[in-house]
């Protein structure tokens, strides 16, 4: 069928989802706890929402739709405290984390969801080499076309937010020398990556999704795992490169500087994507910065798409964090680009895990530091 019209939001209203580890306290690893703790959930009120992810060891939490960064911490805040306290109840940790540093994918159970098990048939181990965590944030757009032009606009600045967000530095027991190692996990699936070069929200849907729709290799939006795409029904944009973070505090963080982001972007001051034009112009070095931002972090280093100027990583987030300052003050966001920027300085969730590794001598003291960080510790 026909992908829907674009559904119009109020611009510059975010959200966020968060996936999270379900974790065993007795040997620290990826425990099927899922349907317990939604069962547990279901007796209480619940701020935002929560769902069963695509294994038995993960959840993910949505928060309500928000105009500020305040109020969204606050949010995230609440849910971090409830899901916490039924954690408890059921004796186990809840961490963030891009990846489990140890868990076996072959030891995982798809959860009881038609589309999941779909999943699971198509995918083959893919599916429960999936197991690992994400944060998506949402921005709201006033049309399509407005919501494809950030999404094109945008792609300059991704490597930011997975440098910023990395937390994934062990897979299988070994440290993969990745600052985020999820994303290649991510990048196995067939229509993952980046979205196709259009402007225009009708010849997306009449030209772009109607080719695609006509193989049968795609049934809705929801079959593409792009790096940033659009979505019609909520009337958004989702970018979904990011870990999700130790901290819920550094979630929201992400979500302030995006909203800025946008703000800045829709003013369409800077040179924008242009449609006459080859598609490397504007994509040449996406790949690659994708790969710096992965491989390296914030000791990684970005080249620019338009003048192909390579600048440090650290640098080039420092100077956007400035330039967004005055989009930060309007929106009411300037502690989110002041906590990222006290993150540039003092290194990454990567690094912070990576110090619980030497400190505690295990991949088990790790995972138990993480789940101390989701809780509110301040350990590092």
């Amino acid at each position: 069928m026909p992908l829907e019209a674009f559904n119009p939001s109020q611009p510059l209203t975010f959200g966020v989802e968060l996936e999270l580890q379900l974790v065993s306290l007795s040997d620290f690893n990826l425990t099927a706890a899922s349907p317990d703790l939604m069962h547990l959930l279901t007796r209480k009120p619940f701020p935002g929402n929560v769902t069963p992810e695509i294994t038995e060891s993960m959840i993910e939490i949505n928060s309500s739709v928000h105009t500020g960064y305040g109020p969204l911490l606050a949010e995230l805040t609440e849910i971090r405290d409830t899901l916490v306290a039924a954690s408890d109840v059921l004796n186990i940790g809840i961490a963030g984390g891009g990846t489990h540093p140890f868990q076996h994918w072959s030891d995982q159970r798809i959860s009881a969801k038609p589309r999941y098990e779909y999943l699971s048939q198509l995918y083959g181990y893919l599916a429960k080499q999936f197991t690992v965590f994400g944060q998506h944030v949402h921005i709201g757009c006033a049309n399509g076309d407005d919501a494809l032009y950030l999404l094109h606009a945008l792609n300059r600045y991704l490597p930011h937010f997975i440098a910023l967000s990395a937390s994934s530095p062990y897979v299988q027991g070994h440290d993969s020398l990745f600052e985020s190692a999820r994303l290649n996990s991510v990048f196995a699936f067939p229509m993952s990556g980046r979205a196709p070069f259009t402007l225009t929200w009708q010849e997306f849907t009449d030209v772009y999704f109607a080719k695609m729709e006509r193989t049968n290799i795609i049934k809705s939006m929801k079959d593409f795992y792009w790096d940033l795409r659009p979505k019609p029904e909520y009337g958004t944009i989702e970018l979904r490169v990011c870990d999700t973070p130790l901290t819920v505090e550094r979630a929201a963080a992400l979500a302030g500087y995006l909203q800025a982001l946008c703000r800045h972007l829709l003013e369409r001051k800077e040179e924008a994507p242009v449609e006459d034009m080859p598609v490397e112009d504007d994509y040449l070095v996406y790949n690659y910065n994708r790969f710096q931002a992965c491989r390296f972090g914030l000791d990684g280093s970005i080249t620019h798409p338009k003048t192909y100027e390579n600048v440090p990583m650290r640098e080039d987030i420092l100077a956007t964090l400035e330039k967004m300052l005055p989009h930060a003050e309007a929106l009411g966001s300037v502690d989110a680009l002041r906590h990222l920027a006290a993150a540039v300085h003092d290194g990454s969730d990567a690094a912070i895990l990576r110090r619980h590794v030497e400190r505690e001598g295990s991949v088990e003291g790790m995972v138990n530091a993480a789940i101390q960080h989701f809780r509110g510790g301040r350990t590092t």
